[in-house]
This record gives C-alpha cells, sequence and structure tokens, in this order.
C-alpha cells in the first residue's frame, strides 16, 4: 500500500514540475528567495512549487521561466535522472 502511495505521488504532475523547478533553481545557483524575487512572486510560493503543493499556472510558469532565462517547455522536459 505505501509503495502505491509513493508512485501515485511520484507521477502527480505538480510534484513532477516542482522537482525540476528545484532541479533548474539549483542548477543556477539561486535560492528560493532569490527566484521569487526575480520572477516577482512569493518566496514561499515558490517552494509550495517545488513541494508540488501549488497549481502553478501558466502566467507563474512563463515568470519563472524568464527569471531563470529559459524556454517555459524546459520545465516538461524529462530529467538526466529519469
Amino acid at each position: 500500500m505505501m509503495q502505491y502511495m509513493r508512485d501515485d505521488i511520484k507521477n502527480d504532475p505538480k510534484v513532477q514540475f516542482g522537482c525540476q523547478l528545484r532541479r533548474l533553481r539549483t542548477s543556477k545557483g539561486l535560492s528560493q528567495e532569490a527566484l521569487a524575487l526575480a520572477a516577482g512572486l512569493d518566496r514561499t510560493y515558490i517552494s509550495g512549487c517545488e513541494r508540488g503543493t501549488r497549481n502553478i499556472g501558466l502566467e507563474n510558469i512563463t515568470k519563472l521561466a524568464e527569471a531563470l532565462n529559459i524556454c517555459p517547455s524546459v520545465f516538461f522536459l524529462p530529467s538526466e535522472e529519469e
């Protein structure tokens, strides 16, 4: 039962997006606070997105992509770990 729940969480698109966001943010050497400031968002919002507890909208995805200097589609590409 516990494995099923872990797989369910792992397959959640919000969790997948959050993992990709965290990976991209840290690869650029940015803190959540620095990314939030650059994107015009709140740090707690960035944290919620990275944990997969926020259902992020297209406008905020675009803001984050601009702040990270990437194309928004990069958030949806498979990561190297997969």
